[in-house]
């Protein structure tokens, strides 16, 4: 099972594209997989036939797991079979897998996994998936000494409030010198570090929630990899990331003229199927960048020990889907026309809801929008989406009464709200970028510039 992105734990594997038998060759997609995010065809990066399909359609198996075995013709699939699981404790049993003692390596069998033994294997294996990844933080295994921890096992450990740092991982590694999930749930059973956030939702604490209620009067809905991880992040980000929110009503009386205007004139308008149609939100990203360079010290994010400062805005825009919500990012946002922004929303929210968008598609960026103004939302504060340090929530315009020389007018208003992580933009760096946003908005004839 590929790793697709830092947050992605498991995929499930919805559709085979090859039986045991077929023949195989590098490049042939082998399989597909959904994870919490997107959709994606896995292709192999072996040749040979397929000897063994250890996780079917319909089944979920974490990330690093083996999930078929692929023979180069001359080993049967008896043989093939003997050929074990390299993952760790929790993906053996996630595949329903018994862990054997591993045997001496046979050139004549690969597996299909990403994390191969060799480092020439693991480079031939990302190379479908390969992404760019910021120097400063480390994806791969952490190490402290001579021991090795998997990125599940720290993201396990996090969860449950262990510090890896004062546990004894010798003793918890045994002679392997690598700490699995398995060991963060013996260390979790004996005691150390608090429950999980999620572990509510296990051990029987569903059945207490059901007491609660007359049987009957209710519909039992699992939870999907969305759901979970969305319900995952949103805990660690209200508890690890200290928001606070800052709040001002922005006129859109241009903005809502300007927008009309170039809608009107846009190709193809007069007939009816217009090359492009603006929205509010189109504008709000564009300003939301070009503030962000205005204040350069908000346009950056927490990286543990230091802070990470950008030199392009990327603004990610939180896209609604069935059961949940994606945020895709838009890059460079401050270099691209309002009507460039606008297409590639668009596309970007197309594919999304279709869940066809690649990780590097809605992963990183400084900042973020969420808008329910559509929805007749007057005001709301949005959860910061780490690793971003900021996020905007955007209510709906409407017209309200302001006190003028006159007497009282009616204006387009809109409400915005600001959650800022208070480890990298303060108070009045807060108010410097809303103040920016503000001003760009209330002129938006500088936004199609």
């Amino acid at each position: 099972m590929p790793q697709l992105g830092e947050t992605v734990a498991e995929g499930k594997i919805t559709t085979w594209f090859k039986s045991i038998g077929d023949a195989i060759k590098p490049g042939d997609n082998l399989f597909e997989i959904e994870t919490d995010k997107v959709s994606m065809e896995v292709p192999s990066t072996s040749a040979g036939v397929l000897a063994e399909i250890r996780v079917g359609a319909g089944q979920v198996a974490p990330v690093g797991a083996v999930v078929a075995v692929i023979s180069d013709g001359r080993t049967s699939t008896a043989d093939a079979r003997a050929t074990p699981n390299t993952a760790t404790g929790a993906a053996t049993s996630a595949v329903g897998a018994k862990t054997q003692p591993a045997p001496a390596p046979r050139p004549s069998t690969a597996a299909v996994e990403v994390s191969a033994p060799s480092e020439p294997a693991r480079k031939v294996a990302l190379e479908p998936f390969r992404e760019v990844r910021s120097p400063e933080r480390h994806y791969g295994p952490a190490r402290r000494g001579d021991i090795t921890i998997t990125p599940l096992a720290r993201r396990r450990a996090a969860e449950a409030g262990i510090d890896l740092a004062g546990i004894d991982l010798g003793a918890a590694s045994g002679s392997a010198r690598r700490v699995a999930v398995r060991d963060i749930e013996a260390l979790i059973a004996n005691g150390k570090g608090r429950a999980s956030p999620m572990a509510a939702f296990a051990g029987g604490s569903a059945d207490k929630v059901k007491a609660l209620y007359p049987a009957g009067s209710y519909e039992e809905v699992p939870l999907d990899s969305m759901r979970r991880t969305i319900a995952a992040r949103l805990i660690e980000a209200k508890q690890t990331i200290p928001h606070f929110y800052l709040t001002t009503d922005v006129s859109i009386e241009r903005l809502l003229q300007v927008r009309e205007e170039t809608n009107a004139v846009a190709p193809g308008a007069a007939q009816g199927t217009p090359a492009f149609k603006l929205s509010v939100n189109d504008f709000v990203i564009k300003a939301l960048a070009l503030a962000l360079l205005r204040v350069p010290l908000a346009n950056a994010v927490w990286a543990e020990d230091r802070i990470l400062r950008f030199k392009q805005a990327d603004i990610g825009v939180a896209v609604a889907l069935e059961g949940g919500l994606i945020t895709p990012v838009v890059r460079q946002a401050e270099t691209k026309s309002v009507i460039g922004i606008s297409n590639e929303m668009r596309d970007l929210a197309e594919r999304a809801r279709a869940r066809r968008l690649k990780p590097h598609e809605y992963q990183g960026g400084a900042s973020a929008i969420s808008n329910l103004g559509m929805y007749g939302v007057r005001e709301f504060a949005a959860i910061i989406n780490p690793p971003q340090s900021t996020i905007l929530a955007v209510g709906a315009g409407e017209r309200r009464p302001i006190e003028t020389t006159d007497g009282v007018a009616f204006v387009s208003k809109m409400t915005v709200t600001l959650s800022c992580d208070h480890r990298v933009v303060d108070g009045a760096l807060g108010a410097q970028l809303l103040a920016a946003f503000k001003d760009l908005i209330e002129r938006p004839v500088g936004l199609m510039m």
